[in-house]
């Protein structure tokens, strides 16, 4: 089983982001799981999405506590979180950011969504 775990803001599209992909991973014939977590707090508050793809039928029903790879698409995060918590050995973490992130022990792809999406769609 592969375990994914998205840290975002509310309003910034983790939560569909997991949706979409546990679509895709549905229709290529996997078993898939996925679900937010986020308290009372309105947008731009902490939002965790999780998302689980399996060749067998998924039976847990918890949070993702030792994600495979991590998805930050709010880099702030990297400061007041402790958002590689639990990342296994091996684990791959995508940040949205043009920046350069510190020394870590896990390998980090600094990945532009919005410049990314600006040069996809010309005005």
């Amino acid at each position: 089983m592969i375990e994914l775990r998205f840290h975002s803001r509310g309003g910034q599209g983790g939560v569909i982001a997991g949706k979409l992909l546990a679509v895709a991973i549905f229709k290529e014939g996997k078993f898939v799981q996925t679900f937010p977590t986020f308290g009372v707090e309105r947008r731009g508050a902490p939002v965790m999405t999780f998302v689980r793809i399996s060749d067998k039928p998924i039976r847990l029903r918890n949070q993702v506590y030792a994600p495979d790879h991590l998805v930050v698409l709010d880099p702030s995060l990297l400061q007041f979180f402790d958002v590689l918590q639990g990342l296994k050995e091996g684990g791959i973490i995508l940040v949205n950011t043009e920046k350069d992130i510190p020394n870590s022990t896990f390998p980090i792809a600094s990945v532009p969504w919005l410049s990314c999406r600006q040069n996809r769609h010309p005005p």
